[in-house]
């Protein structure tokens, strides 16, 4: 029997996971790929930015959301479920991709496809670990976690403890190949310096490749044919030594505003906000009157894109919601009101 290849589509918040798992999606040429999509936070925003792609391959059914917290850490009660539903089919999938959220350890998830009632069936074709490039040319990541280590030990007196850090680790750690996106907002000179760093953190055989608006050929990102899950003991995991992953550090919650009249105040208006309260993550969907399409907002820090997607459906109620998503101890109410939130929509 034919096992079901799956590729794991980790990365940071923002790198670029939605629009490489579109990019696959609208490029599929005739193969059936089924979607998991871990949405960190309470808004389902990447399922439904995957719904308006467009693509007769974007269904309903083909396209699962799993929004009950980050899948590393719900393996067994959701992701396994998950998998045989879809394995169970009829006509089950060419291929499963599965976009975890930003906070995702990919380790557990590769781990889940070595148990008895899916290794059969099924086999990791590979860990795709999508990064942000003008994140990490700014420096984002320790690029050495020996050094943040010896660093924390010379001066206890600052708080070197950064989960961000870690996680960004893991992932590089179980990646088979590894996507520098966004590399249109990095300097030639900046990004060939970014290139070395990356690929010397990374493990024997694993490619580096560069892109723009996660725009890769299905014929790269899949078929890598790497049988993860046979292959556990060399992806080495920093939680598997510190502890169990917590997600206590994060915080995120959603928004809602009413029409949005003008587009370009509302922009400053969140580029000030994110500054000022250092979020890390915004996304979502605006109603700006006179327009038939919803408008997306995507920030990664106060680096804000936005652009139209699909038609407001006529059944469906037209509202702005955005969903923040920060460090411990964000300041819901201020950013709400900075916002102009809808009271009582919250």
């Amino acid at each position: 029997m034919r096992r079901i290849p799956a590729t794991i589509v980790t990365g940071f918040l923002g790198a670029g996971k939605t629009s490489l798992v579109r990019h696959l999606l609208t490029a599929a040429s005739g193969h059936r790929l089924a979607i998991i999509v871990n949405e960190f936070g309470e808004l389902g925003i990447d399922r439904e930015l995957l719904l308006g792609c467009g693509d007769a391959t974007c269904t309903d059914d083909d396209i699962v959301e799993l929004a009950n917290g980050c899948l590393c850490c719900t393996v067994a009660d959701d992701f396994l479920p998950t998998l045989t539903r879809l394995i169970d089919r009829a006509n089950p999938p060419d291929h499963i991709v599965v976009e975890t959220s930003g906070l995702a350890l990919p380790k557990p998830l590769v781990r889940a496809f070595a148990w008895p009632e899916i290794r059969t069936r099924m086999t990791v074709d590979g860990v795709v670990t999508v990064i942000d490039a003008a994140a990490a040319a700014a420096g984002r990541f320790a690029s050495d976690p020996e050094a943040v280590a010896r660093q924390r030990a010379a001066d206890p007196s600052i708080d070197h403890d950064n989960p961000l850090e870690e996680v960004f680790t893991d992932q590089l750690a179980c990646a088979d190949l590894v996507i520098l996106n966004k590399t249109d907002l990095v300097a030639p000179g900046r990004l060939a310096g970014l290139r070395r760093e990356i690929e010397a953190r990374l493990r024997p055989g694993v490619k580096l490749i560069v892109a723009e608006q996660g725009r890769v050929a299905p014929a790269i990102a899949l078929g890598v044919a790497a049988a993860a899950e046979d292959d556990l003991a060399a992806r080495p995991s920093l939680h598997e030594i510190e502890g169990e992953h917590d997600h206590d550090d994060f915080d995120s919650f959603v928004v809602e505003h009413g029409p949005v009249t003008d587009a370009a105040a509302f922009r400053a208006r969140l580029a000030a906000l994110i500054r000022a309260h250092d979020v890390l993550r915004v996304k979502g969907f605006l109603d700006v009157p006179g327009r038939d399409r919803r408008q997306v907002v995507q920030a990664v820090g106060d680096r804000i894109d936005t652009h139209f997607d699909r038609p407001w459906h006529s059944a469906e109620r037209r509202t702005s919601r955005l969903v923040v998503i920060g460090r411990k101890g964000l300041d819901r109410i201020a950013i709400q009101t900075a916002l102009g939130a809808v009271p009582g929509a919250l």
